[in-house]
């Protein structure tokens, strides 16, 4: 890896700036898409996936290829990651490709890429960050509110994961408060260092209360309670009991929210029935659709400040 390539694999290793920046373009795309057609031109994006995907592979192809440019599709399965040094890998496909969006299981690999690529490599989610989500949720809120994020109340209800490290790191930059309520959490997934950052600028707020925890907020946040690809796995079906049993309480449905005002967001894919109710996904108040549709304009910005930088 040189030192002139910039890389996103959490916005915590970003700048303050750099974060507000690429959620203004955002937003400016959004609302100009027409303005950004042909920016890639000539170039390519190489999508490496280890983890099932719907939105990330979508986004990221429809995206580039509205930007003008192509994006070629790897599953690691099919592919000699398998089989030689991952960094190896990486610098042959820095040879062919103007960035590279790796959704993988482990950050470990994910670092092993960014060590060795001479492009800018963007964490499609990894078990520690998504932060392509959580730029999309930004994007959702900003959105939202005419772009006036600052001063924002987000909530999530649900367990302590990787997408609740890029919210985390994330808000602080953008000013938004954000409450967490997380019964259920792995201490080896949560980033303390991002965390304390949150809760040292006033930020952050902590409870095993849901009533208390959607309140005052304006939006509330749901996500699986276990890992997409282990939902249905029958290794993991005690796992999945203990986990129901234990979070059925902290379900988002309207009786959670009888007395809220806030609007609904959740990531996808959705479990009906488990994190939240089908009532609630197809009510008035969900923007889970937008949020899932701002995938699209929030992977363009990432593509063309990269490139930018680069």
């Amino acid at each position: 890896m040189t030192d002139s390539v910039q890389h996103l694999i959490d916005w915590k290793f970003w700048s303050d700036d750099q974060v507000r920046n690429v959620l203004a373009l955002a937003l400016r795309i959004k609302r100009h898409r027409w303005e950004y057609q042909g920016h890639m031109q000539g170039r390519t994006l190489v999508m490496l996936f280890q983890k099932t995907s719907t939105r990330t592979r979508v986004s990221f192809e429809a995206g580039m290829t509205e930007l003008g440019g192509h994006a070629i599709n790897l599953d690691w399965m099919t592919t000699n990651f398998t089989l030689t040094d991952i960094r190896y890998e990486a610098r042959y496909l820095s040879r062919n490709a103007a960035f590279i969006m790796a959704r993988l299981k482990s950050n470990k690999d994910l670092v092993k890429i960014e060590s060795a690529a001479t492009v800018p490599v963007i964490n499609g989610c990894c078990n520690l960050y998504h932060p392509c989500q959580g730029l999309a949720d930004m994007l959702t809120i900003a959105d939202d509110r005419d772009g006036q994020i600052e001063g924002a109340r987000l909530t999530y209800v649900g367990a302590y994961n990787n997408v609740v490290n890029s919210l985390v790191s994330i808000c602080r930059p953008l000013g938004v408060h954000l409450t967490l309520c997380c019964p259920l959490r792995d201490e080896e997934a949560v980033d303390e260092e991002s965390r304390q950052a949150l809760l040292d600028a006033g930020l952050l707020t902590e409870t095993l209360d849901a009533g208390e925890a959607v309140a005052d907020a304006d939006y509330v946040y749901t996500d699986t309670w276990l890992d997409m690809e282990y939902f249905n796995d029958p290794a993991f079906a005690e796992e999945k009991e203990r986990r129901v049993e234990m979070m059925l309480p902290y379900q988002l449905n309207s009786d959670l929210l009888a007395n809220s005002r806030a609007k609904v967001m959740h990531d996808m894919p959705i479990h009906a029935g488990y994190e939240i109710s089908d009532e609630l996904v197809e009510s008035e108040r969900s923007i889970i659709y937008d949020q899932a549709e701002n995938r699209l304009d929030a992977q363009k910005a990432i593509l063309v400040t990269l490139f930018q930088s680069s």
